[in-house]
Order: C-alpha cells, then structure tokens, then sequence
C-alpha cells in the first residue's frame, strides 16, 4: 500500500509542477503533509539538503521521502514516479517540436506561464523566509558586508576595467575573504 501512495503522490508531483524543483515544492510540501511523510520542519531541513546535493532537487525529495517511508524500493518507487511524466513528456515534444513551437498558441501559453512559474516561486520562497527563517533571524554583519564588497567589486570591474567578473573569479574572491573573515 505505501509503494502505491508513493508513487501515486509523486506522480502528481512529477505531473502538476512547472518551473522545475523551485515550482514544484508547493506541490511537493502537499504531497508530503497530507500524507504524513515529513513535518513541516523537516521538508524545510530537507529543501536545503536538496539544494546543496547533486541531482535535481525534486529527484533528491521524491528519493529522501520514499526511502523514509519504505526503504531503497520506496525511494526507487518515488523517483521513477516524479520523474516518469517529465520523461514521457520530453519524447513527446521531441518528436513534435518543430511544428509544436512554431504554433502561436503554444508560444503564447508557455509566455504566459512564466510570470506564473515566477509567482510561485516567490511566494514559496517569502513563506519559508516568512515561516522559518525570519523568526531566528539575527543579522550577520560580516555577511552583508561581505556581501556589499562583492557588489562593490562587480560594479568598480565594471566600470574601470569595462570587464564582467566571471562568476568563478567571484567565487573564489568570495571564498577567500570568507577565509579571512571568518577564520579567524
């Protein structure tokens, strides 16, 4: 009976979620409540597990719940189901896509799902903040300095130099101050 709610409640996931992982944890989070798979608190814990794994992060869910719940069959049930609708419909629209996206319409549905997709997102994401982070929140003086540094550098690289920092430059600029910012 769980390897059937398992994969019946990502399905729906898999399914319903547009906009990737970040559009998809509303639905996810039902999923997970209404079933009883995961509190509140710790889907929120799990988001962020998600996020800094590798692998797409409704996969890292759909996977984490199922072996939860029922084992390595429950978190290999959970992961074909999230990922099935997305694989059917990639096949589908791969053979039709020349002709699909020449048609008005479907170019029209697809703009009209971005500020959709976007909406979500940000409301998912001002709950949690809302929800979660806020109530704890004390503010790390070191990170928004470091935080204004980098802007400061992006701009100045910017405007003298007439150069773009590369994002993996900015890494490692940030990586080193954080070094010395907090090493010590």
């Amino acid at each position: 009976m769980i390897y059937l709610e398992l994969f019946f409640g990502f399905l729906k996931v898999g399914c319903f979620s547009f906009g990737g992982a970040y559009g998809a944890i509303p639905l996810i989070r039902d999923v997970v409540l209404d079933y009883g798979w995961m509190t509140d608190e710790q889907l929120t814990y799990m988001i962020a597990v998600s996020e800094s794994t590798p692998g797409p992060i409704m996969v890292n869910l759909a996977s984490y719940a199922g072996f939860t719940q029922a084992g390595i069959l429950g978190g290999l049930v959970s992961t074909l189901a999230v990922i099935l609708p997305a694989f059917f419909i990639i096949l589908l629209i791969s053979s039709l896509l020349k002709t699909f996206m020449k048609n008005p319409f479907v170019q029209a549905a697809f703009q009209g799902l971005i500020p959709c997709i976007t909406g979500i997102i940000l409301a998912t994401g001002g709950y949690m903040i809302l929800e979660h982070a806020l109530p704890q929140w004390r503010p790390d003086l070191p990170a928004i300095a470091l935080a204004l540094l980098l802007t400061a550098i992006l701009i100045l690289a910017k405007k003298f130099w007439k150069k773009r920092v590369s994002p993996i430059s900015l890494i490692g600029i940030s990586a080193v101050l954080g070094i010395i910012v907090y090493g010590w």
